[in-house]
């Protein structure tokens, strides 16, 4: 028993030492990118997302959304890979002075390049994310003032959840792609 303790502790220790993790700053000493490397797969986090990478275009006149008081961020690139698969999630959150009506009728003709384009209603304004089934749905009760946009596969979908800020709109364009253990994102 005494030499399986000792083969687990070396083998936590050997693995540890195979890990690396870097961070990255930015101009105002803040994480920016994270990278954590390890033998069974890998992370890497950057807080500076475009929106170029979830393939979509701004909403012209559109502001980037900044960090709020409680310091979550607004806009984040997550890549997370291992032999057993992996997922990749973009998003970035804007606002705009237009009313939620025109920004939807933006990305409603923005998305078809994809495909056939869903409109879901709800009242929160999490992302009702799928990847149980290549169809998307839209889940919940199918009420509420928020709208979700979406089209794609359930490995493969592109997001635009819109709510109504005052008189303008916030909203958040999202890339979400999966990966089995046989593909790469």
């Amino acid at each position: 028993m005494r030499t399986f303790s000792i083969l687990a502790v070396a083998a936590a220790v050997a693995i540890a030492a195979a890990c690396s993790v870097n961070v990255k700053k930015d101009e105002n000493g803040q994480d920016k990118n994270v990278d954590i490397s390890t033998p069974f797969g890998g992370i890497h986090v950057n807080n500076n997302a475009d929106a170029r990478d979830t393939g979509l275009s701004v909403y012209a006149g559109a502001r980037q959304k900044k960090k709020d008081n409680s310091g979550d961020e607004k806009s984040a690139n997550v890549n997370i890979s291992s032999s057993f698969g992996g997922v990749k999630v973009v998003a970035v959150e804007y606002e705009s002075d237009d009313a939620p009506s025109k920004v939807i009728a933006y990305y409603k003709n923005e998305l078809k390049k994809y495909g056939n384009v869903l409109e879901c209603h709800s009242e929160g304004g999490d992302y009702n994310y799928q990847s149980d089934s290549e169809v998307l749905s839209c889940g919940g009760n199918h009420q509420g003032q928020n709208i979700e946009l979406k089209v794609g596969t359930g490995s493969n979908q592109h997001i635009v959840s819109v709510k109504s800020q005052g008189k303008g709109s916030d909203f958040a364009l999202v890339y979400v792609r999966t990966q089995g253990k046989d593909t790469t994102i």
